[in-house]
């Protein structure tokens, strides 16, 4: 028997990327999928591919920083399984920063989606979850690291960080809440089947691990967290990131020289 049959499993931004991989992983370990992406041809693509291999999956298009759009996924979902078991909260934006003069909208809207629509979709599937259930927000290395004009993108990092501990205290005894923080994960073969990728020696190198991410990681340790077999673990991140984040370096170390602006 599959790990995940008779589950009901939903990924927001499922259409590309780590989304991707987490919808057919899924499906293939016999869950039935839901997901919704704001981007059609992408979505029906994948659609497509789980379905010719016996998948039992629905896609939604919409914008999930609109909360019109949010209710109707949940009552899409319902009407179809009737229940859910997984919530992944994966989808999220970047408008970049203070640098490149990232408006006021655009901040916020980068945190509606990325903050504001896991909390709402975390309430309103809440009557729907089985014994048992768990959600799973995917936060980012960049909720504790960043890069320059990164400001909103990291902030709702950041946020559905902290929103996950507060779920997983609100919802005790009803659902396991815990998320995962990505490291740099290529995505390429996740956008196009054809993708061979090429790293420098400073890519593989700056990894403890000595390699560059894949989703298959993320992929892994999302379905450790909802199998109920690990129901000991809730207000938990875990970090995937290949040790990157680990590695002190000050100029002359590790080979790195710091060469000025």
């Amino acid at each position: 028997m599959k790990r995940f049959e008779g589950k009901v499993c939903v990924v927001t931004g499922g259409a590309l990327g780590i989304g991707r991989c987490l919808t057919r992983e899924f499906a293939k370990e016999g869950a039935k999928v839901a997901f919704i992406d704001i981007n059609k041809r992408a979505g029906e693509e994948n659609l497509s591919f789980i379905q010719e291999r016996g998948g039992n999956v629905i896609f939604c298009h919409g914008d999930i920083g609109e909360e019109v759009t949010l209710n109707s996924f949940v009552e899409t979902v319902i009407n179809a399984y009737g229940k859910i078991d997984y919530l992944i909260n994966n989808a999220c934006i970047s408008k970049n920063g203070i640098l490149t003069g990232c408006s006021y909208d655009d901040f916020n809207y980068v945190l509606r989606v990325g903050v504001t629509a896991p909390y709402m979709l975390s309430k309103l599937f809440l009557p729907y979850f089985s014994i048992g259930g768990s959600i799973i927000n995917i936060a980012s290395t960049r909720a504790f690291m960043s890069q320059s004009d990164t400001e909103s993108y990291s902030a709702a990092k950041g946020g559905i960080l902290a929103l996950t501990h507060a779920l997983a205290v609100s919802l005790k005894g009803k659902v396991r809440v815990n998320s995962i923080s990505p490291g740099w994960i290529d995505t390429g073969e996740y956008y196009d089947e054809n993708y061979v990728p090429e790293y420098s020696d400073g890519d593989i190198k700056q990894h403890l691990v000595e390699r560059v991410g894949n989703p298959m990681d993320i992929a892994r340790v999302a379905m450790f967290l909802c199998h109920e077999e690990n129901d000991f673990i809730t207000g938990e991140n875990i970090t995937v990131d290949g040790g990157m984040t680990k590695l002190m370096i000050y100029s002359g170390d590790e080979g790195w020289d710091y060469k000025g602006e």
